[in-house]
């Protein structure tokens, strides 16, 4: 596996987790900005949006240095607009990673 290819998978397995987590932390400062005076809304979107726009930007260059198909391509996008989809994605490409999906060679060789 090329080095550019482990890079970029590398890269957006780092921002799915945060990307995910920030998603959670968002809904529950929407709840908490209806039902009490609290409001993180603006400051979590911000984080969120960040996070959301990063993991896109890795998932492009992923998907385009290790040659996806479309519908992996298409499943991690999913996974970005779930609130729990980013962990799962994390773990997933992880598995990537160490060469125990799909059959793809160990990143490191």
């Amino acid at each position: 596996m090329p080095v550019k290819s482990v890079a970029a998978v590398h890269r957006l397995r780092l921002v799915s987790g945060p990307e995910g987590l920030s998603f959670l932390l968002l809904l529950v400062c929407s709840v908490l900005k209806r039902t009490t005076s609290f409001n993180a809304v603006p400051v979590m979107g911000t984080v969120h949006g960040v996070l959301f726009i990063l993991y896109l930007v890795f998932l492009v260059q992923a998907y385009q240095a290790r040659r996806w198909e479309p519908k992996r391509g298409l499943l991690l996008f999913v996974l970005s607009v779930l609130p729990t989809g980013g962990f799962f994605a994390e773990r997933m490409l992880a598995k990537e990673e160490r060469g125990e999906l799909d059959g793809a060679a160990p990143a490191v060789a």
